[in-house]
């Protein structure tokens, strides 16, 4: 096996964390979940940009574009954990609920985080 630099070594620990953790999914996150290791290490190795059944300028491409999406925060551990994308300016439940209670929204206390933001955002 060819080395790997520490960017692809990074993409590789953090894409069998997701595996391990039962977040990793096929289809770009929206099929489903991974369970055989071998092909959680087949889409580690796609994603890092070192497998050896792609061209190097394919495997370039494939990790720049999952460095991308790492520092987009768009990732299934970020997903898991609560940080990225989440909401527009990332926004806890919690703070999302007080800015509710300042702007007295009615039955802020039974809504859920998406319809907080709704709320707050009509």
């Amino acid at each position: 096996m060819a080395r790997q630099t520490p960017a692809q070594k990074k993409t590789v620990e953090r894409v069998m964390h997701e595996f391990k953790h039962g977040e990793l999914k096929t289809g770009g996150g929206k099929g489903p979940k991974v369970k055989n290791p071998r092909q959680a290490i087949a889409i580690a190795l796609h994603e890092a940009g070192s497998s050896n059944q792609e061209s190097p300028k394919t495997n370039r491409r494939n990790l720049a574009k999952t460095k991308s999406k790492e520092r987009r925060g768009e990732t299934a551990k970020d997903a898991a954990e609560g940080r990225g994308a989440s909401g527009p300016q990332g926004e806890t439940k919690a703070s999302l609920y007080e800015r509710a209670k300042k702007e007295d929204i009615p039955g802020r206390s039974r809504m859920s985080k998406a319809e907080l933001e709704r709320a707050l955002h009509h």
